[in-house]
Order: C-alpha cells, then structure tokens, then sequence
C-alpha cells in the first residue's frame, strides 16, 4: 500500500504536478466565460482574475499576451526544475488528484456548512442571479485564481512576513494560515459589487479558506485548486 500511496502523496504535492493539473481549470474557464458571453456585454469575471488582468493592463501590454507569456515561462521554469530532480509522471496519479479533490470537497461541504448552520442556522451565499454556465465558469477560475492569489501568494508572503518577524517555523504557518482565511473571507464584501455583509457569510467563508489554506500547505496547490473548482461544482449541482 505505501508502494503506491507513498509515491502518490510525494509526487502530487510537487510544482509538476501542480502546473499540469491547473491547465484544464484555466482552459475550461476561458472556454466557459467566452460560451456564456451575451454580444455587447463585459464578460462575467471573477474579481481575483480582474485584479490580475487591471495590473496587466496598468502596463499597458494585451492581457492575453501576458497569459500566455506566463505559462510558457512558468512551464520552462517547472521542466528545468523537473529536469534536475525528475518527478516521475502517471495518469492514475491526475486521475487519482480528481478524486481526491472531490473526496476533500464533499467532506468541506459537509463540514463547514454542517459547522456554519449549527452557529448561525444559515447558508453561505449562491450565485443564483447568474446563468449555469456561468456558475460553472466561475467554478473552474475560482480554483485557480482564487487559489493563486490567495493561497500561493498570499499565505507564502505572510508565512515570510511571519517568519521576519521571529515567529517559529510551526508559528509562522499556523498565524499565515489564520490571517489568510480572514482576508480571503474580508475580500468579498470589498467594492461595489462585494456583497453585505453578515457574520454567517464571513464564518462560512472563513473556515472554509482556513481549510483551504491548511490544504494548501499540506497537499500543495494542485489539490487545493480542484478542491476549490469541484466543491463550487457540487453547489450548483445541489442547487440546481
């Protein structure tokens, strides 16, 4: 059994594996947006990938340009990297990554809901006044999106930000991950379009990026962005 599992943990929390597994979340959500557009009209976003495109666009270079730029960098920095200390590569371990993101994305469900209506006898909101396909576009980006910014970046820069400040290397992770969880359940009531805010929603989204960002530091990016997508997907399935 550890034959295959030991492998399985090792290789599926590594960049390889990581940046493979976020190509179809990307494609899917390009793909998406671009089918559930109405003519004349913005396309729906999400606001972690309009933040992303806005500082693109601040410097003046066509965002797309960018896009691409950045996968064909960051796939050359991952396959030299891989080149020195190979990760071996099998379809049953991506097959294996699907599956384990919804067993973690039902059990999230279960969990931070079941913990979330005990406390306030309520529900984290939907996006019911957007279409299906919609929901499912979004779904995709706020894997990867959502996961890059607010997990790679943001818990990696306060967990060095922690670390400066002669937190331990347990302390530094544990406050990271806290203070993550906040700002990423804080970021959504931001702006115009954020929504208002009650303290049901803002603990349902807390723990739910606590759990996240525990993910994150324990399995790697790869799982917590399917995690992410799957558990999205599985709301509007429930919803529908």
């Amino acid at each position: 059994m550890n034959r295959v599992f030991g492998p399985y943990l090792s290789f599926t929390s590594s960049l390889k594996y990581s940046f493979l597994m976020s190509l179809p979340l990307l494609i899917g959500y390009e793909v998406l947006i671009r089918l559930s557009g109405v003519m004349g009209t913005p396309d729906v976003r999400l606001a972690a990938d309009l933040w992303i495109q806005n500082l693109i666009a601040a410097a003046g270079i066509p965002t797309w340009y960018v896009t691409v730029a950045v996968i064909v960098v960051l796939g050359i920095y991952v396959f030299s990297k891989d080149r020195k200390n190979p990760v071996p590569m099998h379809g049953k371990f991506c097959m294996g990554m699907v599956v384990e993101s919804a067993v973690w994305a039902f059990f999230l469900a279960w969990t931070v809901s079941r913990a979330t209506g005990w406390m306030f006898n309520a529900a984290a909101d939907g996006m019911a006044s957007l279409t299906v396909l919609q929901q499912f576009a979004l779904s995709l980006g706020a894997g990867l999106y959502e996961e890059l910014v607010f997990r790679v970046i943001l818990v990696s820069a306060l967990t060095a930000l922690f670390a400066k400040l002669g937190f331990g290397p347990r302390g530094k992770q544990v406050a990271a991950v806290f203070l993550a969880a906040a700002l990423f359940s804080a970021v959504h009531y931001m702006g115009a379009l954020g929504d208002p805010f009650t303290l049901s929603s803002f603990t349902f989204r807390f723990l739910f990026g606590l759990a996240l960002n525990a993910l994150y530091v324990m399995r790697g990016f790869g799982i917590a962005a399917w995690t992410h997508s799957l558990y999205d997907v599985f709301v509007i399935l429930n919803n529908g």
